[in-house]
């Protein structure tokens, strides 16, 4: 059982930044990583200086430096590419399943 004097915190919730936001956090993060000289602590320095959630920071900058190449993954580019052609395959098996049993009904 806890304690009556455990902090308690309000739930998560969701909240939308604007890209101007995101990209301006990344930018802190990138420029004091280059000032300090190491990435230590500056993901959580900047989001609580902007009041956003460390873990959405911290994702925004592996993003970054992946658009970038510096770092391994699928790039934003490729992430709505891969959406769109998922999106279009699935409107072709949909399409393709009416032809199928549009053939067997009039054959």
């Amino acid at each position: 059982m806890g304690s009556m004097d455990a902090e308690v915190r309000p739930a998560a919730t969701s909240r939308r930044y604007s890209k101007e936001q995101k990209d301006h956090a990344v930018r802190m993060v990138l420029t004091l990583r280059e000032e300090l000289g190491s990435a230590a602590g500056t993901v959580t320095r900047v989001a609580r200086q902007l009041g956003y959630g460390e873990e959405s920071v911290r994702r925004w900058v592996a993003q970054a430096e992946i658009d970038a190449g510096a770092r391994p993954g699928v790039t934003s580019a490729e992430s709505v590419e891969l959406r769109r052609l998922r999106q279009e395959n699935r409107e072709l098996r949909r399409a393709n399943e009416i032809l199928q049993r549009a053939a067997i009904f009039f054959g």
